[in-house]
């Protein structure tokens, strides 16, 4: 007597213990959608709008790049080559006026 009841009360409590799982897999299922709608309604468009943004910065630092800064490192290289050439040109002629100067000096004297 008691073992059948106890079957009984056994088989209610798997058939509200299923009952129960279905009502929250539902709900997962529901979920799961919203969040499917919430990727592709609201996501999407950000992540849209962010890549094209990389895509402007991308394109205004090559331009920057090519106009600004390759003109000002070719100017300032030849400056700086211009300015070394001078230097190591008044370095020999002070060097040959030197040399002059102690071969003139040490004759005169």
């Amino acid at each position: 007597m008691w073992l059948e009841i106890v079957r009984d009360l056994a088989i209610v409590l798997l058939a509200l213990e299923s009952v129960v799982i279905g009502v929250l897999l539902c709900i997962l299922l529901i979920q799961v959608r919203k969040l499917v709608k919430l990727l592709r309604d609201e996501v999407k468009p950000i992540l849209d709008s962010a890549n094209e943004t990389a895509a402007t910065v991308q394109g205004t630092a090559g331009f920057v790049s090519e106009n600004v800064v390759q003109p000002v490192i070719k100017v300032k290289s030849y400056a700086a080559g211009t300015m070394q050439a001078l230097r190591t040109l008044f370095l020999l002629e002070n060097k040959i006026r030197g040399s002059r100067n102690r071969t003139q000096g040490s004759s005169s004297e």
